[in-house]
């Protein structure tokens, strides 16, 4: 009898082997950048910047019937960051960017429960940010269900960091970890429905920021605040549109009120020639008042920021968190040049959604162009900005004019190798 239940257990593992899908890739991804004004005016006396930074992954993912696990190691080197014959890595960025498992729990539903990669529509509010060497990603468990053309995803995270000063809690919750809006709690409802040539989405988003008391330090509070809104997409052959529509209300971290805060854009595209591409679009995103414990001031939070407002990386890239806001009129085209080319040529017009203290608006003109090569296995990415600069970006950033450099530009280059190095069954 013990034989057959040792042949048994053994027939169903191999079963589940069988079924099994187990894949290990990677991602090589060197990037070299001249920076010469690149997020901020450069002062004329400053020398530009020059640097080469390289971004490898290790991607294993393993999918049965039941479960998928994927697990995503990574570092990010920068050339020269480690001193000779050291034993460490003297930057600390080797981490595990994603570790998740997704577990089915009926026909159309599954949980995902672990570190990952929150991405939907066009990133503006939720996007993995991959343009950044280290990516974004959040520790959270989903319940996600999809069935036909409707998808909702519901999440929740409870952040926790047990090397603050209190050390691993037996009591008390208080979360030490903070800056570009890092939260303690965090619920999100996304719902999606595709029509014919139409979709539409709704994203409801409570993020939760540990407070604290002034005099004492101690932990005193969270402060909620509350991310609504939708995105649409519309395609009907060459023509395209999609917009956004987004409010804030609620406290932000240091429980500063948040009334009327707003982000709406609109994009237009149309192919006017199996090769070429042009997209029209303006986005307007609301600013700071200037009223006394609360700002009207919206901010994107956990966005694929880099993608949207110029590349150089002038406004929510770490910046522009509680200023005069800005509306963007931007017109781009879109060549393909062969089967393995393409050059993207976009010109942005930045404004002031509020006037600065001097009453200037008008902040000044990029114009941002990506030429793309792919070759067989590798492909390569070259990147040219450059930035036009009027009397209100000179105030916004601190920088008169008399003393920036005339020349405010930045250029790239970046190589990709993905390789395969293992799949199937």
């Amino acid at each position: 009898m013990k034989k057959q239940y040792i042949v048994l257990a053994l027939l169903l593992v191999s079963f589940q082997f069988v079924n099994a899908q187990l894949t290990l890739d990677g991602e090589f991804r060197p990037r070299t950048e001249y920076r010469n004004g690149f997020g901020n005016l450069i002062p004329d006396a400053a020398d530009a910047g020059f640097g080469i930074s390289t971004r490898v992954r290790l991607n294993t993912s393993y999918m049965t019937d039941n479960y998928w696990v994927y697990v995503s190691l990574q570092d990010v080197m920068v050339w020269g960051e480690n001193r000779q014959i050291l034993p460490n890595d003297q930057n600390n960025s080797f981490a595990i960017f994603q570790a998740w498992a997704e577990i089915k729990l009926g026909e159309n539903t599954s949980t995902k429960i672990g570190r990952q990669v929150l991405s939907y529509d066009d990133q503006r509010i939720l996007g993995g940010l991959d343009w950044a060497q280290q990516g974004r990603n959040h520790d959270a468990a989903l319940i996600k269900y999809k069935k036909d053309n409707f998808m909702l995803d519901f999440a929740v995270a409870f952040n926790q960091d047990y090397s603050n000063p209190t050390g691993f809690q037996s009591a008390g919750t208080a979360y030490n970890t903070t800056g570009y809006f890092s939260y303690k709690t965090m619920q999100m409802l996304y719902m999606k429905q595709k029509w014919n040539k139409l979709s539409g989405s709704l994203l409801l988003l409570n993020n939760g920021f540990q407070e604290f008391d002034a005099t004492t330090n101690e932990a005193d509070g969270v402060s909620n605040l509350q991310t609504l809104g939708t995105h649409l997409e519309y395609k009907d052959g060459s023509f395209g549109l999609s917009a956004n529509a987004f409010l804030q209300t609620g406290k932000r971290q240091g429980g500063v009120d948040v009334k009327g805060a707003y982000l709406v854009g609109l994009d237009a595209s149309y192919k006017v020639a199996p090769k070429v591409g042009l997209g029209l679009g303006i986005e307007a995103i609301s600013g700071n008042d200037g009223a006394a414990g609360e700002t009207g001031a919206f901010f994107p939070l956990y966005g694929t920021n880099h993608k949207f407002n110029g590349f150089m990386d002038y406004f929510y890239v770490g910046n522009h968190a509680n200023s005069i806001g800005l509306v963007d009129l931007h017109i781009s085209a879109n060549f393909t040049l062969d089967n393995s080319s393409s050059l993207m040529v976009k010109a942005l017009n930045f404004r002031g959604e509020q006037a600065l203290a001097n009453g200037e608006k008008s902040l000044g003109t990029e114009v941002d162009l990506v030429y793309k090569k792919k070759f067989k296995g590798y492909s390569l990415v070259l990147g040219y900005s450059q930035m036009f600069a009027n009397d209100g970006m000179y105030e916004l950033k601190g920088v008169t004019e008399a003393a920036a450099a005339n020349n405010q530009n930045w250029a790239w280059a970046m190589l990709v190798i993905k390789p395969k190095f293992l799949s199937g069954k």
